[in-house]
């Protein structure tokens, strides 16, 4: 149990791998605006009580796997992200204002999956199994065992 996570109501171990790309997968994430945009990243989710296990940034996109809260949706995460960081990176380099005329460096989806550890298989299992006795009908307490 030491790599759950705790709050006051609350033990949890929710990660999520997420990727997202630049508009138009120009790569301009590279030397001091890739740095800068580690740098807003862990500020950002730092703020939110999200923990960065693993990230890369690279030219034109950023994976990244976090532990993140239960309360906080992934659709709000990667919209706070994008938006706050798009709006940064564009007022700080105007390189990125002159490649992206809107007011977005970021393709609108991106990649999400999570990940555990249970396998799909044995939550399928589990689920089949509930209702139904034990192959011997017994049923113990646990202080008979």
């Amino acid at each position: 149990m030491e790599h759950y996570r705790k709050s006051s109501h609350t033990v949890y171990d929710i990660k999520y791998h997420i990727v997202w790309i630049t508009k138009y997968r120009k790569p301009v994430l590279r030397g001091e605006i890739a740095e800068r945009v580690r740098d807003l990243v862990r500020q950002i989710w730092r703020a939110k009580d999200i923990e960065i296990l693993k990230g890369h940034v690279s030219a034109n996109h950023v994976h990244i796997f976090v532990s993140v809260p239960p309360h906080i949706s992934v659709s709000e995460l990667v919209q706070s992200l994008k938006g706050k960081t798009s709006r940064k990176l564009l007022m700080e380099y105007k390189s990125l204002s002159r490649a992206y005329w809107g007011r977005h460096i970021w393709a609108r989806g991106y990649f999400v999956a999570s990940s555990g550890n249970v396998t799909d298989e044995v939550i399928i299992k589990y689920i089949e199994e509930q209702g139904k006795e034990p192959p011997d009908g017994d049923f113990k307490i646990a202080d008979e065992l």
